[in-house]
């Protein structure tokens, strides 16, 4: 089973505090509501790893985008988009609560994901991801992390949209982790723009769905049905204007947190000052 990573901080490996204490029991949607929803999942799952084996690269990443929409529609999730997109090569920094907000960002337009190295080999979701140009990341261990930033410098040069999810894990949305600089190299790098995107969940009453977030020792099954099993949520996407790319990637990474939490409401902490040799691609 593929489970979510509570290991102790390590290098660079970000580690969340968050766990079963932060949701509520679940005892949403019933037992049939359920199995129809998983029969969508199933099915949608196969027309896209079929559609990412067939199409070639701008046919399959606007069919990815359908796909996106019809997972979170099978979920019981509705997605509202506030604000826009510029005209791209944007590195979209983005408040990471679950899976949900991964496919949420990519309904936007076709772009590219900067992820956990360990999802390139989850199967099926592994293979959809590589066909669709995720850059891959050891959060482990520094060793590999020049070469992420100086590819998703080169996206960006290359007019790709690359969504990152600088806290490097996922908290429940009561609580945020602090936005890690070292990715923020690439905007610097390439002089493109950082894009805060706000994700809030919210339950159909409006209050805040923590119970939707991935975290603990949950596997990526159990994350599934806990969502599975609500009434109903609301992924709410908030696209924040653009902050221009300025030289000092500490003070972008604490800029685009501070503009999340904004919308947000929950607090980014900053990350503790390291002396060392900055990030050049």
């Amino acid at each position: 089973m593929l489970r979510h990573p509570t290991a102790p901080a390590s290098g660079w490996l970000p580690v969340s505090p968050c766990g079963p204490g932060c949701q509520p029991p679940s005892d949403g949607a019933r037992a049939p509501l359920v199995l129809a929803r998983l029969c969508g999942l199933a099915a949608v799952l196969v027309a896209a790893l079929a559609g990412v084996g067939l199409l070639p690269g701008r046919a399959r990443a606007h069919w990815l985008r359908t796909c996106y929409r019809a997972v979170l529609l099978c979920c019981g999730v509705r997605l509202r988009v506030a604000g826009e997109l510029g005209d791209g090569g944007e590195l979209l920094a983005v408040n990471h609560l679950s899976w949900i907000e991964v496919l949420a960002v990519g309904t936007l337009r076709p772009l590219r994901m900067v992820a956990k190295r360990e999802m390139g080999d989850w199967p099926a979701i592994g293979g959809v991801a590589r066909r669709s140009g995720a850059l891959f990341v050891d959060r482990a261990g520094l060793r590999g992390l020049r070469a992420t930033v100086a590819a998703t410098a080169d996206a960006l040069r290359e007019g790709a949209d690359v969504a990152v999810f600088p806290e490097g894990t996922t908290w429940c949305g009561a609580a945020a982790g602090p936005f890690r600089r070292a990715v923020f190299q690439a905007a610097i790098d390439a002089g493109a723009p950082v894009r805060p995107v706000a994700v809030v969940m919210r339950l159909p009453s409006g209050e805040r769905a923590t119970a939707a977030a991935f975290i603990g020792e949950q596997t990526l099954w159990d994350s599934l049905m806990r969502v599975l099993r609500l009434p109903g949520l609301d992924c709410e996407l908030t696209v924040l204007p653009a902050l221009p790319p300025s030289s000092d990637r500490r003070e972008l990474a604490r800029s685009a947190g501070d503009a999340v939490a904004a919308v947000t409401g929950v607090p980014h902490p900053a990350t503790r000052r390291r002396h060392r040799a900055p990030l050049a691609a």
